[in-house]
């Protein structure tokens, strides 16, 4: 059903009610609405496809399993109905009283879509009230029946109850959002609530409960006149906005409050009678360029005037704000995954409050915002001690953090009220030229790029990774329009620095993340972010923290690549050049576990979007680095493939091996393993909490073997548990012994696990695959990349990182380089130490039997 019928039966002229509007997101919020209207009944709502799928539950949800209650399927209504409380006039569509009875998430079984259209919706409930598996039934309809009827039915469950338990209905009669009953509601004025305050109606965007922790469409506007500092002044066109000082270290005391730094467009939102203008931090004003979804969201906030600084970003799946996918979102006209976080607030309803606390101004705007509303986010703060909240921050691979003077006011301009600490080198240069790509037509390979110093430019070397082919073509276009003849540096740079480089004029800024800067005074391992048009490059300089920590200086490779701009994921931008310098950062890591051994490689020659093909026998045309090694059972003219070095590595990369999965044991004695490994693999409709809680069951079982595991993720679906063994066992015994593990797991739950491979046992269960400790089988090596979109990596976690805020792709080559450089040390640094035979625990049964 579409809003239309929705909108029809309403006069939003009279009624409080939410017009709204499709939103374009896909989000997972449920809303069980209390309705007393001509008949007291529950509106239950699901929210499909950018609106709330709805049924009229006459008799209300019940918790006893298999007792069939009627659900008349309504209109679809909007996403922001999910937030509504209140009186609707007598006389308007379903006049009456209004109270939110529940709200949460709901997680389908099965696939959505399709239970939906047959009649026949499973799914499982996570609400404040309502919890556990539920049944949505479509009934055969009756000739000429305009009603269509279903069943809600509760799932036999932890959650379900019985017939002589309390109903749920008379146990929890209040509103989860404002505590209140219905009957404390139905004396109030329609859009008034003695509660709350006036009720704001919404003009469009999607404000409603998409999450447990979301507010309800109202909201009580402070009073800034009431505030200490606060001025009367009129709205000013533009503030200048406060730039934070590059700092080595985040600062500690009380003083000081800590926010994320976000990897957007910095951009002031003035609003004023409804009307919103998106400016840059240089005044530009922006406001088409980000759609009408973020304006439209902006002008439903409960303000007459304000100015807000925040950020506008693109998140990633994994979570975290990401300038190349902003910048990729730009360019392909998407606007559906922007966020803009505020921050601050420095003018509200005819007040200037840039000379009030910071923390005074972050919590009025806390208020006014309100809760999160998938488009608009008050950005929260830290009172923890700085250090570790950048810690934290880094070892999740996020850009940095803030720090804010407490209680100082808000001062436009470079300060040190306000300063950055950031997790990995980054910042913008200004381009001078490029050269072209070796692989594409009309296309660049690298830039080349330079800081000014006195005014004058200073070469500081060329990014040659973190571009997409798209990227590479419109970077081409915009270049060539403003090519020059000769250098814009100051110096001249020498022949390998100048060589196929062609030169432009010195205007457009780009944002470069980097590893360090070398002694010669040249970027080390940088990968390209995105232009920023919101930065005059005249002003670009270099920015160095007062004191700066060497980072560890990686090893050097001495493998010269060919094609070096070679796209192997395309949509990251991740080149032959950007691979290779991800293994060389990560060597000192990555190299226990798998040189000295036997490999086998997925690789793809023209990177993942083309042929992909396992291999583990040499091949012609290798790279002298790689080393070839006889297994003893092989035929005597077969060779295998292993490495002793980096360089060895580095011919893998030129060889355009995506994937690395070595044997379990060494090349000094193939027939006894050192590790074993269980794989846990997820199947279809299960949760990423499920394979956490498998992982932890696997890792006590291992325990109690006598072992000490570890934990990393795959890179793909799931995770695994890594076990150091003193290589005694053959692989007979070890597969046997890794068997009995899964074997028990599967017997012990079959609801949950599975040990055999087959696909038609594992919907909605882990396999526990052992299989890959069984001789010639492998598995992919920590840091390893995989070969799937996303440039995920295999890595290696403490265990007490375990949670939902990491997934199983959620480190990537790109962000890896930064959560290693902030370890305090490795979490699998004992991983030889901790080795231990298995054939401990088989001699205790024995000697127990």
């Amino acid at each position: 059903m579409a809003l239309e019928t929705y909108r029809k039966k309403r006069n939003f002229s009279v009624t409080p009610e939410p017009q709204g509007r499709r939103a374009p997101g896909t989000g997972n919020s449920f809303v069980i609405q209390k309705h007393d209207a001509t008949r007291l009944h529950y509106d239950f709502r699901l929210e499909m496809d950018g609106v709330l799928k709805s049924w009229a539950v006459t008799k209300g949800p019940s918790l006893i399993p298999g007792e069939k209650r009627l659900a008349v399927h309504v209109e679809d209504h909007p996403l922001e109905y999910g937030g509504f409380e209140g009186t609707i006039p007598k006389g308007e569509y379903g006049g009456g009283t209004v109270i939110l009875w529940d709200r949460g998430t709901w997680s389908p079984i099965g696939d959505a879509h399709r239970g939906y259209a047959k009649g026949h919706l499973d799914f499982e409930l996570h609400g404040e009230k309502l919890g556990g598996r539920w049944h949505l039934v479509r009934m055969a309809g009756k000739p000429r029946e305009k009603r269509e009827n279903w069943l809600l039915i509760k799932g036999d469950d932890a959650a379900a109850r019985t017939e002589g338990d309390p109903d749920i209905l008379d146990e929890r009669p209040e509103s989860v959002a404002t505590g209140r009953k219905i009957e404390d509601v139905a004396g109030e004025e329609p859009g008034w609530s003695s509660k709350t305050g006036r009720i704001r109606k919404r003009r469009g965007g999607r404000t409603g409960a998409t999450q447990p922790e979301e507010r309800p469409a109202t909201v009580s506007v402070p009073q800034p006149s009431k505030i200490k500092g606060a001025k009367k002044a009129a709205l000013p066109d533009f503030v200048e906005p406060t730039l934070a000082t590059l700092v080595s270290s985040a600062p500690s005391g009380e003083r000081w409050l800590h926010e994320i730094k976000f990897d957007g467009y910095r951009l002031q939102a003035r609003i004023e009678a409804g009307r919103v203008k998106l400016l840059t931090r240089s005044g530009l004003d922006w406001t088409k360029k980000f759609g009408k979804a973020v304006v439209s969201a902006l002008a439903d906030i409960p303000v007459g005037t304000a100015l807000i600084d925040g950020e506008l970003v693109v998140e990633t799946s994994a979570g975290a704000s990401d300038f190349s996918a902003l910048q990729a979102d730009l360019s392909e006209g998407r606007s559906d995954r922007f966020r803009f976080y505020v921050f601050d607030l420095l003018h509200l309803d005819g007040y200037d409050l840039r000379d009030v606390a910071l923390i005074t101004r972050k919590e009025l705007l806390e208020k006014i915002i309100g809760g999160d509303n998938a488009i608009i986010s008050y950005s929260g703060h830290f009172e923890e001690n700085g250090a570790l909240v950048l810690q934290h921050a880094c070892r999740l691979s996020l850009e940095g953090v803030v720090s804010k003077l407490r209680d100082a006011p808000y001062r436009s301009g470079r300060n040190k009220n306000w300063v950055k600490s950031k997790c990995s080198a980054r910042q913008e240069f200004v381009v001078a030229g490029y050269v072209p790509s070796t692989t594409s037509r009309n296309a660049i390979g690298s830039l080349i790029l330079g800081v000014y110093d006195d005014g004058k430019l200073h070469h500081v070397g060329r990014v040659g990774t973190g571009y997409t082919a798209a990227v590479a073509e419109s970077l081409f276009k915009k270049l060539e329009r403003i090519r020059i003849p000769s250098t814009p540096f100051d110096e001249r740079l020498t022949a390998e620095e100048a060589r196929q480089v062609r030169y432009v004029r010195p205007e457009l800024v780009a944002e470069i993340e980097f590893r360090a800067w070398t002694a010669d005074g040249n970027l080390r391992h940088a990968s390209f972010r995105g232009l920023r048009e919101d930065k005059p490059a005249k002003e670009i300089v270099r920015e160095t923290p007062k004191t700066s920590k060497a980072a560890p200086k990686p090893q050097r490779r001495s493998v010269k690549l060919t094609h070096p701009d070679r796209l192997y994921w395309p949509d990251q931008g991740v080149t032959k050049e950007g691979l290779a310098d991800y293994y060389a950062e990560v060597w000192r890591y990555a190299s226990p576990y798998i040189v000295g051994r036997a490999l086998a490689l997925v690789r793809c020659p023209n990177g993942i979007s083309g042929e992909q093909f396992f291999q583990k026998h040499a091949w012609k045309g290798l790279n002298p680095n790689i080393v070839l090694v006889h297994d003893p059972k092989d035929p005597p003219d077969e060779r295998l493939i292993s490495i002793n070095d980096l360089d060895g590595l580095i011919g893998l990369v030129q060889s355009a091996a995506l994937e690395i999965h070595p044997w379990g044991s060494m090349v000094s004695d193939w027939e006894r393993p050192d590790t074993i490994i269980m794989d846990l693999d997820p199947g279809e409709d299960v949760s990423w909490e499920a394979v956490i809680e498998a992982a932890v069951e696997t890792r006590d079982r291992l325990k109690n073997a006598g072992l000490v595991p570890f934990i990393k993720t795959s890179g793909g679906k799931g995770l695994h548990v890594v076990a150091p063994l003193k290589p005694k066992a053959e692989w007979p015994a070890v597969k046997a012994f890794t068997k009995a593990i899964a074997d028990s797991m599967a017997a012990d739950s079959p609801n949950r696990y599975v040990s055999t491979i087959t696909k038609s046992k594992r919907r909605g269960k882990i396999l526990v695959d052992y299989l890959r400790n069984q001789r010639g089988a492998t598995a992919v090596a920590p840091y390893s990349t995989r070969a799937r979109p996303g440039a995920a990596v295999s890595m290696p976690l403490a265990w007490d990182e375990l949670g939902p805020g990491i997934g199983p792709a959620y480190f990537t080559v790109e962000n890896t380089p930064t959560r290693l450089a902030s370890l305090s040390s490795d979490p699998w640094q004992d991983f030889r130490a901790a080795a231990a035979p298995i054939e401990d625990r088989a001699n205790r049964r024995k000697k127990a039997a």
